[in-house]
């Protein structure tokens, strides 16, 4: 009984030291979009605790909100330290309808900028479409065709893929080219015809 109540009581002098508050939070990564600063501005009054009572996954889901961040690590770092690591989102393309200021990233999934982080290399993105829930292999499907079509000097401006299935390509010089419906083998296999026609008739 006598152990319990000295362990009681370190625990209960622990929570309560000055000693163990919060008092840093070091961020590291990816940070090209949020500076750390901005990051524990917007993030520090949202954590509460100290270092032994402080939740960790609350912490974490609060990196998580903010704008470009896709994963977030957060550690205690004793006596008083919170030590956050970042994943950026790194975009791929745009997704959506032209004007759209959404992304893709480079796993496929989508997600929300605002459009003055968008620099202007960015800007020049190709512009995915379709079912949001079918983002990623849009994405694949878009790698596979670049690599079929830059040997002949043919650039993906937009690669649509319809609610009915259907698969369009719109190149850089306004040219679009319809592959129909099918899975990604199919439109594959479509493409490759067409890309070995193109090359014949340029002969």
């Amino acid at each position: 009984t006598c152990g319990v109540l000295v362990v009681g009581a370190l625990a209960w002098w622990a929570v309560r030291h000055p000693a163990f508050a919060l008092g840093r939070i070091t961020v590291t990564g990816d940070v090209a979009h949020n500076s750390a600063a901005t990051l524990r501005a917007n993030v520090a009054p949202r954590v509460a605790g100290n270092f032994f009572t402080v939740d960790l996954r609350a912490a974490r889901q609060a990196f998580l909100q903010v704008p470009w961040v896709r994963d977030a690590t957060v550690r205690r770092e004793f006596p008083n330290r919170l030590k956050v690591v970042l994943q950026e989102h790194q975009p791929a393309a745009f997704w959506g309808g032209e004007g759209d200021t959404t992304l893709v990233n480079t796993f496929g999934e989508v997600f929300e900028a605002n459009p003055g982080d968008i620099d202007p290399d960015q800007e020049r993105l190709p512009r995915l479409s379709g079912p949001q829930d079918q983002s990623a292999q849009v994405l694949a499907l878009y790698r596979q065709l670049v690599s079929l079509f830059e040997p002949l000097d043919l650039e993906i401006d937009v690669l649509t893929l319809s609610s009915r299935g259907g698969w369009r390509i719109q190149f850089d010089s306004g040219a679009t080219v319809e592959l129909g419906r099918g899975t990604s083998d199919e439109v594959l296999v479509r493409a490759r015809r067409f890309a070995e026609t193109v090359t014949q008739v340029a002969s």
